[in-house]
């Protein structure tokens, strides 16, 4: 189980990733069942980032896979092309969003956005895995 105080520390990580990176990010953190334990929007975030950290966490925590596992099921021609649009955009291959898992169960997902070098929102979702993990 993520708990708030462990995903508030996740949070503080993320954070100072993002400034290390020089950037503001939103970070969204979810249980297991894709419901918001903590969110975040930096100052200075992009007002959307909000919707890209929480759809990368949701696909996370529900697929079990990083978000942009999603792209090669759901590319032109593939099986699941369009799954994005069936789940109302919660679902998203975008690269950022991580699950997290806890002795052994998926325990939730980690969902960042807001950069715009998309690798970025990964480092800095990788930080919040860490301490959630920890």
């Amino acid at each position: 189980m993520i708990t708030l105080e462990k995903a508030k520390k996740a949070l503080e990580g993320v954070e100072k990733k993002a400034k290390e990176l020089g950037i503001a990010v939103t970070t969204v953190i979810v249980d297991e069942h894709g419901s918001i334990v903590v969110a975040s929007r930096m100052d200075g975030a992009i007002p959307i980032s909000p919707r890209f950290a929480y759809a990368k966490a949701f696909t996370s925590a529900n697929l079990g896979m990083p978000s942009e596992g999603l792209l090669e099921y759901s590319a032109p021609g593939k099986p699941y092309f369009g799954v994005n649009t069936l789940f109302a955009g919660e679902l998203t291959p975008m690269a950022g969003g991580l699950p997290v898992q806890m002795h052994g169960k998926l325990a939730g997902g980690v969902g960042v956005g807001g950069s715009t070098d998309i690798q970025q929102d990964v480092l800095c979702a990788k930080e919040a895995v860490k301490v959630l993990q920890s």
